[in-house]
């Protein structure tokens, strides 16, 4: 590979995550963000940072060392600027397994039946139904032991609320606001990387002192 001489300096910012296929081959392209003169950008995105192999995890972590390393054995007198995460988390797609629809069924049936219960056991610990009687005999002057000119729209409501706090209908998104639960899966997949970029960087000080 004949090595270019250059006295300039590039800027890499690598990408937090990127999903590849197996067998891919990862080009510094993939992963980063270059800034570099034009007359080596191609050569700069189509660096090879790493070839998937069946052995690989199906997470894979590289480091912003290697990307230096990759660059300098391709330029000669380049300063190598890393600007924002020093590691990129490559996450190696598997083959999609066909949905079960029994598995399916039973999967939603479990969900409805646990929410279900929740939402009863909630109802019943604060004594919904008495509030219920109470607010109607405020409103009417009638006791009635199941008042559902109130009950009725209350379910309804209740349903309505659970939709907008989701903020999903189905696949179909009501606004463009992230709902808590999108929220909650965010922050819980931000620690779940930083986990794994720490581990990986236990293991690598560990085969170093090996």
């Amino acid at each position: 590979m004949e090595v270019m001489e250059l006295d300039t300096t590039i800027y890499i910012r690598l990408r937090h995550r990127v999903q590849v296929k197996t067998g891919a081959t990862v080009y510094l392209k993939d992963i980063a963000l270059i800034t570099a003169p034009k007359t080596v950008m191609n050569t700069l995105g189509n660096l090879i940072v790493h070839q998937v192999k069946k052995e690989d995890n199906n997470i894979i972590i590289i480091d912003g060392m290697k990307v230096i390393q990759v660059i300098t054995e391709q330029l000669n007198d380049t300063d190598i600027q890393l600007v924002g995460p020093q590691q990129t988390i490559v996450e190696v797609i598997l083959k999609k397994v066909k949905m079960s629809i029994p598995i399916f069924v039973i999967v939603w049936l479990l969900l409805f039946i646990g929410s279900a219960v929740s939402i009863m056991n909630f109802h019943e610990d604060v004594s919904m139904q008495t509030v219920h009687q109470k607010l109607f005999h405020l409103l009417t002057g009638i006791e009635d032991q199941k008042p559902l000119t109130i009950q009725i729209p209350y379910s309804i409501g209740l349903g309505l609320g659970m939709t907008l706090f989701f903020n999903h209908f189905f696949k179909k998104r009501i606004n463009d606001e992230p709902s808590p639960l999108e929220v909650e899966m965010f922050n819980y997949q931000q620690s779940l990387d930083q986990y794994v970029i720490m581990n990986e960087n236990k293991e690598s000080i560990k085969r170093m002192d090996e």
